[in-house]
């Protein structure tokens, strides 16, 4: 008995597995799913290629286990399809706009970066740095009243251009009895805030007064001076002036024409017209100063007209007039005026706008008579009651050491002299220059010095530093 019901629950099981799952006779909760076939090894490189299993009822999620008659199965997802290419012209459109947003944005910075960077300069005051720049002779338009057959500017065309961009230049010093007026002279606005060129003798005072017009005065500030060159810079507060365009003085010829305008004896916007007469004269005050470059006209230059511009015929200041200059001859010689070339002024201008002093120099300390000359041979004779002794003739007499420099602490003294600088025989001062040609402040230099003593000459060597100088002073 027992064997035959084994047989038939057999039977039964063989039929239950032999029955198609989905045969309705099978209760639907007992229905076991339908797995998905066998991926077929067909596709590209061996990739599997899924065929999606049919259902009935919404497909289980991926991941769940499911349990049926005799069977467990996971099901897996299938791999992700390989993403899809973007057309090559979206890219590249996509990148033109990024690209060209960004440099949107980057102008947008920059602008705005200027804008700040301008306003800040307004509120303080102080502007970007001052620029010198020569400019070569311009084309005139021929068909200007003021403009001469050969394409130049004539004499009245040149005052009207220029006049405007000249002052006066009041000089005051302070006394017991207030503020008195030590003299005048004349100077060039350079840019249109203020900034005005003059002679450094014009500004020996305490403060300065620059008159534009007859009704418009303005307080100027000395920016720089240097007396060793005889130029000086001063700064007024303004805006909108006219100024002068700044020639090369290289382009000039001599017998070119050339006009002097200036405020001589105090005579505002005087023109006088001349020529030039020479071009690179090395010209000096008086036998111990700094020769400069100069141009030599015949246009009349006098006191008064110290500052003001030699302007070539297209309206062009090429050089600064300088009575100084002028001075040593005019006792003499009529029709000798001097101004100051461009080239030779310029950088040594440019130096006081930016620092307020000239770079590069240096100063020994001492202020010497040169026995090379009759005159300073006369004055040691004055002096010592006594001839100079033949074997000193032809070097540096010392008068004056000034006590803050290095030479101050060597042997020499004043009454003694200085024969060689750095191995140079020095008389004079353009010696002088020479023998510490390339030398700066700091350096050290030696000297062969000699003193008389007890009717004797006695020789000596000393060694001291170059003081750097920034006074302006000569």
């Amino acid at each position: 008995m027992r064997g035959e019901i084994t047989d038939v629950m057999d039977d039964y099981k063989d039929a239950w597995r032999n029955l198609d799952p989905q045969d309705p006779r099978i209760p639907q909760t007992q229905r076991p799913p339908v797995p998905p076939e066998v991926p077929e090894q067909n596709g590209m490189n061996g990739t599997p290629l899924y065929r999606q299993p049919k259902y009935t009822e919404p497909p289980p999620s991926y991941g769940s286990q499911y349990t049926g008659p005799g069977m467990v199965f996971q099901m897996t997802p299938p791999p992700p399809p390989p993403p899809q290419a973007q057309p090559m012209n979206k890219r590249i459109l996509v990148a033109a706009w990024v690209i060209a947003a960004l440099i949107f944005l980057l102008c947008v910075f920059c602008i705005g970066a200027d804008l700040l960077h301008g306003a800040m300069q307004g509120d303080a005051g102080e502007g970007s740095r001052v620029v010198i720049e020569m400019q070569e002779p311009p084309e005139l338009d021929a068909d200007d009243e003021n403009v001469s057959a050969d394409g130049t500017y004539t004499v009245r065309g040149v005052a009207e251009l220029v006049s405007p961009c000249i002052v006066k230049v009041g000089t005051f010093s302070e006394t017991e009895d207030g503020d008195t007026a030590v003299g005048t002279g004349s100077g060039i606005v350079l840019t249109e805030d203020g900034y005005i060129i003059t002679n450094a003798h014009v500004v020996q005072g305490d403060h300065f007064v620059v008159e534009i017009d007859e009704d418009e005065d303005y307080e100027a500030e000395l920016i720089g001076s240097d007396t060793k060159t005889d130029l000086a810079v001063l700064k007024i507060d303004a805006k909108g002036l006219a100024y002068a365009v700044i020639g090369d003085s290289e382009t000039v010829q001599v017998g070119d024409e050339v006009v002097a305008i200036g405020n001589p004896a105090g005579l505002t916007d005087t023109v006088t017209k001349g020529i030039v007469s020479a071009i690179g004269r090395q010209v000096r005050a008086d036998s111990a100063s700094f020769a400069m470059e100069c141009i030599q006209t015949d246009a009349a230059i006098s006191p008064g007209n110290s500052g003001g511009a030699l302007v070539n015929m297209y309206g062009q200041v090429v050089g600064i007039t300088s009575s100084k200059y002028a001075s040593a001859y005019s006792t003499t010689y009529e029709g000798l005026g001097f101004a100051i070339s461009t080239g030779e002024a310029m950088p040594v201008i440019q130096d006081l706008i930016d620092q307020g002093y000239v770079s590069g120099r240096y100063r020994i300390g001492i202020t010497f008579v040169s026995t090379n000359s009759e005159y300073g041979k006369y004055e040691y004779e004055q002096e010592n009651d006594t001839a100079l002794p033949e074997e000193l003739e032809g070097c540096l007499w010392i008068t004056d050491i000034d006590s803050s420099c290095d030479i101050a602490s060597t042997q020499l003294e004043s009454g003694d002299f200085i024969l060689r600088l750095n191995g140079e025989r020095v008389s004079e001062y353009d010696d002088v220059r020479n023998a510490l040609d390339g030398c700066k402040g700091g350096d050290s230099v030696k000297a062969e010095c000699a003193r008389i003593k007890d009717g004797e000459v006695q020789y000596y060597n000393i060694t001291f530093k170059l003081e750097e100088d920034t006074s302006g002073n000569f």
